[in-house]
């Protein structure tokens, strides 16, 4: 642990060996599209499949009727007043809530009859008016989502309500207001959602081969949906071209395929084209802040006051449902400051647009970007530095319960944040912004500070009051005769290099060498169960499982070796590798040894030979969870921009992270993480967002309409290290895959107002577009600019 040891994953997935779902192929192989809604929001009076039953090619068309599934329906233990459930039909019935909604599905023995079929239905709508935004939601009299939720509302809760807060903004020194929106994304991993569903008469089984992040859940959701034992499903995960939350839930289409495969006995298979999933498939991120914050004369805050509205769209997603994003914002907001008191309102609304799911990062992105700006508004408000302003407000002091009722582990936070500063002043980057303002050129300098809480437990998300709790995971490490490894864990990577990082942590508990541990994941006849990978519990969780389970197998290991040798095992050790990464037990007193290979030839060919009580075979199992708030990355990200007039183009000139996530497993792989993370950051702050028409029609349904950065708009990013070891966890490892994604939108945003600072104009909201730079750039010829305060630059 500890080394950048190259990824095991590689050879094979950059060889073109990799075998993705939409690789997999069984005899007889029949392909399913969905027909869908073209309208957003109406009762759907009639749906005629006769026409597509006689497209060529077209084996079988299903609606809701036909195939007479459960609902999918995700529930918080919250009173009907905090929060309301809502089924999601896998096909939809009586109504449609959003364009794009599946309605039937179309089986045929080729991927284009399939489309053929599709073209075929014939469906009418009677119209309703579509509720599009926050605001027509909440507006008095606006059409209903759901009839059952009343205002359009599905979440509405106060977690937080510091006593006495009004007379703390009454009497303040200084108060600051910030509106900020962010706009809806797609999370757009390369390889789109796909299943191939089959039934193994042997078995007597539904195999379900499908790119989720989560397969123990869509096993129990497939079960009770089609009305299954569960174990009568088995899911199983090929390779995986990423997933970053999207399909960390239980979609639709997997279930109705499933279904199609049972009602036809032959396999089918289905796999979403690029407009389905801009279009159809689970969005995040569109959310509004409405913040105020109160200082003293000093900087130093003395309250928050927040209300948050998340637009979660048609349905809540399972299992985490339209609670994920309010519920995380409201309970994490105050983040890494010392905020003494704290108001907060959080709502979660439905509206006709496809339904939301977790995206990397998961409202941080969102509640971070708002209070940076805060920090940025009152910095210039009291004439202070604003990385001074935020120094006097870092948490310093650990472990630090805040008024959130979290505890916060050891971190970095004030280290991160002068190293960050201190490299792009080193760097010489003030000096070059001075430079540029004296040559008439548009360049600004903006950071931000954050943690990104990972390894939730059960306690976690148990706060939350979840019908579902994940937390957990579990690890089977199992040894064969030659000493050989096979490792199995819960977690799911969808490109995290699990097969190496898990494979490491193994290795080195054991004194294996790492070409001697295999990993297995994916599979739910083979895991024990596992929640999957999601809010970077994988190496927190999922590693610190593998190494409680090592370590049971390795006192295993020295109770034979003590047999054998004929000494106490308390005087041996786990050695290191011999010839050919062979383990070795050794007793270092006379240097007296025995071979994995020897005590695995005892375990399972010679059990007689085993001490007494001793159970043959070399396997152990080891679960792990976190029974406190869960562990706290850190990090802060510096970012120089230039606005070049005319255009709006935005230029990242240069972009600095100081991470602290505790061990680092393998640092090459926690730079990749953090790198992709800051990309995704980078296109929310920049490029990425989804519209709709006036009708519900979502106006992106392909990459020229929907802006993705290339390697062109995103920088090199250097990486500085800082670590403190995570005392909850067996690797002292803390999750580091979604802090790139946290940081960057705020970071920007703040670069971006910095270099239009002479212009007065102040941008909250996100993406910042180059229209909305031009114009703001235009204004210095049309009005005369906003007089700079002092800043009080403190050491």
């Amino acid at each position: 642990m500890g080394a950048s040891v190259g990824r095991r994953e590689d050879p094979r997935l950059l060889s073109g060996r990799g075998r993705f779902t939409d690789d997999l192929e069984e005899p007889g192989t029949l392909h399913a599209q969905f027909v869908r809604s073209t309208v957003a929001h109406a009762t759907v009076a009639s749906l005629d499949l006769s026409a597509v039953r006689r497209v060529p090619g077209v084996v079988a068309a299903f609606d809701a009727g036909d195939l007479q599934l459960a609902d999918i329906t995700a529930r918080l233990g919250r009173p009907v007043t905090e929060f309301v459930p809502t089924g999601m039909p896998v096909l939809a019935r009586e109504k449609v809530r959003y364009a794009g909604e599946p309605l039937a599905v179309v089986v045929a023995r080729d991927p284009y009859a399939a489309e053929d079929g599709v073209e075929a239905a014939r469906a009418t709508y009677e119209t309703l008016p579509p509720v599009l935004s926050e605001e027509a939601a909440l507006a008095p009299g606006a059409p209903l989502v759901h009839e059952e939720a009343s205002a359009n509302t599905l979440l509405d809760v106060s977690m937080f309500a510091t006593e006495g807060i009004d007379g703390i903004f009454d009497d303040a020194h200084c108060v600051v207001h910030v509106d900020s929106r962010t706009g809806r994304q797609n999370a757009l991993p390369l390889e789109t959602r796909g299943v191939l569903a089959s039934w193994d008469d042997r078995e007597d089984q539904l195999l379900l081969r499908t790119s989720t992040q989560v397969p123990h859940q869509v096993r129990t959701t497939a079960a009770r949906c089609l009305g299954l034992d569960e174990r009568a499903v088995r899911v199983v995960v090929p390779d995986m071209g990423g997933g970053f939350g999207l399909k960390c839930v239980v979609g639709r289409e997997e279930i109705a395929v499933g279904a199609a495969a049972l009602r036809l006995a032959r396999p089918v298979k289905w796999i979403e084209d690029r407009k389905d999933a801009l279009t159809a498939s689970f969005l995040a991120r569109e959310q509004h802040y409405d913040v105020r914050a109160a200082f003293d004369a000093d900087g130093r805050i003395l309250g928050l006051d927040a209300k948050i509205v998340c637009d979660m769209g048609a349905y809540s997603c399972y299992p985490f449902t339209a609670g994920i994003e309010p519920l995380m914002a409201s309970a994490e907001m105050p983040g890494v400051y010392k905020v003494p008191a704290y108001r907060v309102r959080a709502r979660a609304v439905t509206t006709n647009k496809a339904p939301s799911a977790p995206y990397r990062g998961v409202s941080r992105p969102q509640y971070v970007l708002a209070m940076e700006r805060l920090f940025e508004r009152a910095a210039r408000e009291l004439g202070l530095d604003a990385v001074e302003l935020r120094r006097r407000n870092l948490i310093t002091r650990f472990p630090y319960t805040g008024v959130n009722n979290v505890t916060y582990d050891p971190g970095s936070y004030l280290e991160s944040l002068n190293l960050c500063e201190s490299v792009l002043k080193e760097e010489g980057w003030y000096a070059a912004k001075e430079k540029a303002a004296a040559e008439g050129r548009h360049v600004g300098i903006g950071y931000s500070c954050f943690s990104e809480r990972t390894g939730y437990g059960s306690a976690a998300f148990a706060q939350r009051k979840m019908e579902v709790v994940p937390g957990f995971d579990i690890s089977e490490v199992r040894m064969d005769t030659s000493g050989a490894l096979v490792v199995t864990t819960g977690t799911m990577s969808h490109g995290q290099s699990h097969e190496t990082t898990m494979a490491q942590i193994a290795a080195e508990e054991l004194g294996l060498d790492i070409a001697r541990v295999r990993i297995h994941q994916g599979d739910t006849d083979r895991i024990t169960y596992g929640w999957g990978t999601f809010a970077s519990r994988s190496i927190a969780i999922g590693g610190s499982a593998v190494r409680l389970a090592a370590r049971k197998l390795g006192g295993k290991l020295l109770t034979i070796a003590a047999s054998v040798l004929e000494v106490p095992a308390e005087e041996l050790e786990l050695g290191s590798p011999g010839e050919g990464g062979e383990g070795v037990v050794v007793r270092p007193a006379d240097g007296g040894s025995v071979t994995y290979r020897e005590l695995a030839d005892i375990a399972y060919l010679k059990s007689h030979l085993l001490p007494k009580g001793t159970e043959p075979g070399l396997t152990a199992t080891a679960s792990f969870d976190v029974f406190n708030d869960g562990t706290f990355s850190n990090a802060a990200h510096g970012v120089v921009v230039e606005l070049h007039e005319g255009t709006g183009q935005v230029e990242i000139l240069r972009y600095v992270c100081v991470e602290d996530c505790g061990v680092a497993v393998n640092p090459q792989v926690v730079e990749g993480q953090t790198r992709g993370g800051i990309a995704q950051g980078i296109a929310g702050a920049l490029f990425e967002q989804v519209t709709y028409d006036e009708h519900g029609a979502p106006s992106a349904v392909s990459f020229m309409e929907y802006k993705v950065p290339t390697a062109l708009e995103i920088p090199e990013v250097g990486i500085q290290h800082l670590e403190t070891p995570c005392e909850f966890t067996e690797t002292g490892a803390k999750g580091v895959g979604e802090g790139g994604t946290i940081g960057a939108p705020a970071a920007v945003l703040n670069a971006v107002n910095d270099a239009l600072r002479p212009t007065g104009v102040e941008l909250n909201d996100i993406p910042v577009t180059p229209e909305t730079v031009a114009d703001a750039l235009e204004t210095l010829e049309t009005r005369p600019a906003r007089p700079a305060r002092p800043l009080e630059h403190t050491a």
